[in-house]
């Protein structure tokens, strides 16, 4: 397993990235001021909104309140996980990602990725130049593809014969081992010959447009009609989804992702307008399928011909998806007529009826439900006990929330058994309303939660000298918080002028949504140094009030004598 990648990397990367170059090159940005402005890429808008600030590393939108670094911008709009943008900010400042824990973190890579990005090159100019290609063509032309498209997909041609690519970048020892651990070579006999002939060539893209492997069609009788590549140490058929990178390329914002079965059918939707589809490469959807599908879109709907073959295929998805299933996501399930597949389907009925088609989708509980329906008698007590035992396991899979409980409530309806309603008693606050500071004419708030603002707003704050430290005692919500926000600017000051760097390190925890919360309070042009001192000095005032409470109450419990109490007071209070 890869060790954790060291928080002192993430912040020295960012800072050698320029967030503002970062963003621009993926939208255009216009000057305003001393930061930088254009329309938000994650909600629609005429009037900018969206701020990138070269000084703070940071975006902002006013509108939908996206933010963030530049890790967390690759990972928004490029939709990439953690991992993969920390490694593409590397990638791009020429750096290697280390791992904590780690001595050896795998093989190069570059070379396989660059020997597969040659050998796409190579298929595709056969595709235009070689003599044999024009069956390979009137293929295409029959399938309706068009000179636009299979340059979009990078379609190309493995022309007949055994050592083609070997003889076009397999001239020495080390290119033919880059060639064969990439997968395009085969051994046998201690021969070595092309993995590929006579096939129309698909290359498999990952999410960053890197090409990872290959599927080939035959273009004659042999088997199998298709190939593709095998594993490798840079490609994994159950990760890897054809067509996501070209849907990123096609469309600004992805809605939902249409899931197929072959390489033709997001081809020939892609023709007819439809460039959201992908295609599983040769295995059933895996839950590293549907969490990329879901990083990239709020909906996956399951595309599978109508027969039998069909319909447990999509009944496997459907079980690969239930503990996937949360709020904000969604899934369907589109069958269609037996004979049929996308690719014949839309060239068929065209693209307006097949979108109808996919809008009408079968939703994930429906299906469930029709499905387990069909293996009981609903008319009759034991069917639909039989429904409760089929059901309650496959709902047990979903994650804790809304979702679940509807599903409960339906099965609940469909077998005939009451909702089991929990009266909620009243909660009475006992505590102590802790004071609030009314500042610049801001809600009132806790002393704490303005420290924090204030210590986001101007991080360099917290290399003030003389700065009260009794109040990291006090036992109360937010404290911790803001102790270790203080702690973690003070020990690394180059956060204090990288506000983006700041935020990654609570990446992932709870605290960092509120502290994200918080940063987008809006403040007035203002000298918060001694309003900071200020708030930090009402803290130590209350840890004052609750120490002096906790000395009281021992007295009043009688774990300590009056003449202790008083003691005490003298102690903790001198001259009083």
């Amino acid at each position: 397993m890869a060790g954790r990648i060291p928080s002192t990397f993430i912040d020295n990367l960012l800072n050698r990235v320029d967030i503002v170059d970062l963003i621009n090159q993926r939208i255009p940005l216009k000057k305003a001021g001393k930061d930088y402005q254009a329309c938000c890429p994650f909600h629609d808008e005429k009037t900018p909104s969206f701020t990138v600030s070269h000084e703070k590393q940071f975006y902002h939108c006013f509108g939908c309140s996206a933010h963030g670094s530049a890790i967390g911008f690759l990972m928004d709009y490029d939709n990439m996980s953690f991992v993969e943008a920390i490694e593409e900010l590397a990638h791009q400042a020429g750096v290697d990602v280390p791992r904590e824990g780690v001595q050896n973190t795998g093989p190069d890579c570059r070379p396989l990725y660059a020997a597969l990005e040659q050998a796409a090159d190579y298929y595709a100019k056969q595709l235009r130049n070689h003599a044999q290609a024009q069956h390979a063509i009137a293929y295409l032309k029959q399938r309706g593809v068009s000179g636009e498209i299979a340059k979009d997909f990078n379609i190309g041609y493995a022309p007949p014969g055994w050592d083609n690519l070997i003889k076009q970048q397999g001239q020495d020892a080390q290119a033919l081992k880059q060639l064969r651990e990439s997968g395009m070579t085969l051994e046998s006999e201690n021969r070595c010959y092309d993995r590929f002939r006579d096939r129309i060539m698909f290359p498999i893209r990952d999410h960053r447009g890197r090409t990872v492997g290959f599927g080939g069609r035959i273009l004659g009788d042999e088997k199998p009609k298709y190939l593709n590549s095998p594993e490798t140490p840079v490609f994994h058929k159950g990760r890897e989804l054809y067509g996501l990178h070209e849907a990123h390329k096609a469309l600004r914002k992805i809605e939902r992702l249409l899931v197929v079965e072959g390489y033709m059918d997001v081809v020939a939707l892609a023709q007819f307008g439809i460039r959201y589809a992908v295609a599983t490469l040769g295995t059933a959807t895996t839950s590293d399928h549907l969490e990329r599908i879901f990083r990239t879109a709020p909906e996956a709907i399951f595309c599978f011909d109508g027969d039998r073959a069909g319909r447990d295929a999509g009944w496997k998805a459907l079980n690969t998806t239930l503990p996937l299933i949360r709020e904000g996501r969604e899934a369907r399930f589109l069958f269609l007529p037996d004979g049929e597949d996308p690719d014949t389907l839309v060239r068929k009925e065209g693209s307006d009826a097949f979108e109808q088609r996919i809008q009408n989708a079968t939703p994930l509980s429906q299906f469930l439900f029709d499905k387990l329906s069909e293996q009981v008698d609903m008319s009759s007590l034991d069917g639909r006990a039989r429904l409760d035992e089929l059901a309650k396991p496959l709902i047990a899979k979903l994650p804790q929330g809304t979702f679940r409980e509807m599903m409960e409530e339906h099965l609940n309806k469909l077998v005939g058994r009451e909702a089991k309603h929990v009266a909620h008693q009243p909660v009475t606050a006992s505590r102590r309303q802790q004071p609030r500071l009314r500042q610049n004419g801001l809600e009132r708030m806790t002393p704490v939660r303005w420290a924090i603002i204030l210590l986001l707003k101007q991080p360099e704050l917290a290399q003030m000298p003389d700065l009260p430290t009794r109040w990291e005692e006090l036992d109360k919500p937010g404290v911790d918080l803001l102790a270790e926000l203080l702690h973690t600017i003070q020990e690394t000051p180059s956060l204090a002028s990288n506000k983006g760097a700041l935020f990654e390190r609570w990446r992932g925890r709870k605290e960092g949504q509120y502290l994200s919360k918080l940063a987008n309070t809006e403040l007035p042009a203002h000298e918060y140094a001694a309003e900071f001192k200020d708030a930090l000095m009402h803290l130590q005032k209350q840890l004052e009030e609750q120490l002096q409470d906790q000395l009281l109450e021992q007295y009043r419990q009688g774990t300590i004598t009056e003449a202790q109490y008083k003691e005490r007071l003298r102690q903790r209070y001198p001259g009083r």
